[in-house]
């Protein structure tokens, strides 16, 4: 974790009340992985005292560069629209702990619900660096408000549903899940609350849908890795980055927590990457 300068190098909209901002620090650049975050300064004389944080969107080592994606929803995140390229922004990071891919796996799906996008970006670059191939399900009310396409690399299959079938898939994205969970090896998501649920569900049935059985362990094979231990992240089908309100990003507040298996779990500590079974998911309604 540093405490840096991080100076804006392009600010732009891409999308309505959405911005992409790239910065210059190279502290931050080298070694953050995705899944982890920043906390961001806002200007003393906005009025504001807490800091706002935003998942590390793309980590550029050999440029210094490092970008977030954020909606402009209060007065904060105002204020960051309003800076311009040279001006220095305080970052606290990175913070959190990351996606754990198992390193025999292939096939990567990722699930992306609206703003979710910026939670696990970061994750096509570092999958396809790795040579591993990456399904990315994207969902959004509508074609105003889907991802644009121009910003991820062409590798990457980019499948779209939207709420109103104005563009890709009519329907929710998690419907489009069933069709790939055979193909994937892993699967990582970021989003609405509901979206990482119903997901959860899907990943808890996967086994007993596709007909996988589910073995004895092995005499002598070892203890299992602890829950939440990076170890049995990755062995987890799917895992989750949660998206709560922070108040000092450190764990001090306990402003952050969402209720796992086995207790109350810090989304920016022990988050915010979570194995899907951590979590206490809410009932279906």
């Amino acid at each position: 974790m540093r405490l840096v300068a991080a100076e804006l190098v392009q600010s732009r909209e891409i999308l309505p009340r959405q911005w992409l901002q790239s910065y210059h620090a190279p502290e931050l650049a080298t070694g953050t992985r995705a899944g982890q975050f920043v906390h961001v300064r806002t200007g003393d004389y906005s009025g504001l005292v807490l800091r706002r944080p935003f998942a590390v969107n793309t980590a550029d080592a050999a440029t210094g560069i490092v970008s977030i994606h954020f909606r402009s929803v209060g007065h904060g995140t105002e204020w960051l629209t309003r800076v311009r390229p040279g001006e220095r922004l305080e970052m606290l990071g990175p913070l959190g702990r990351p996606f754990e891919i198992d390193p025999r796996n292939r096939h990567l799906l990722l699930v992306a619900g609206g703003l979710g996008m910026a939670g696990i970006r970061l994750l096509v670059d570092e999958a396809l660096r790795d040579g591993r191939q990456v399904v990315l399900l994207f969902g959004a009310a509508t074609t105003a408000e889907v991802y644009p396409s121009s910003l991820l690399p062409d590798e990457v299959e980019y499948v779209v549903a939207t709420d109103d079938g104005s563009l890709g898939h009519r329907g929710l994205v998690t419907d489009l899940v069933p069709g790939y969970e055979a193909w994937a090896d892993q699967a990582f998501a970021c989003g609405p609350p509901t979206m990482l649920a119903t997901l959860a569900r899907l990943a808890a049935s996967r086994g007993a849908r596709l007909g996988v059985a589910r073995l004895g362990r092995k005499r002598g094979g070892g203890r299992q890795p602890a829950l939440g231990s990076p170890a049995a992240r990755r062995r987890a089908f799917l895992q989750v980055a949660m998206e709560q309100t922070m108040g000092c990003a450190v764990g001090a507040c306990l402003g952050c927590v969402v209720t796992g298996v086995e207790g109350p779990q810090r989304v920016c500590r022990e988050g915010p990457v979570f194995a899907a079974e951590e979590i206490a998911w809410e009932p279906a309604g």
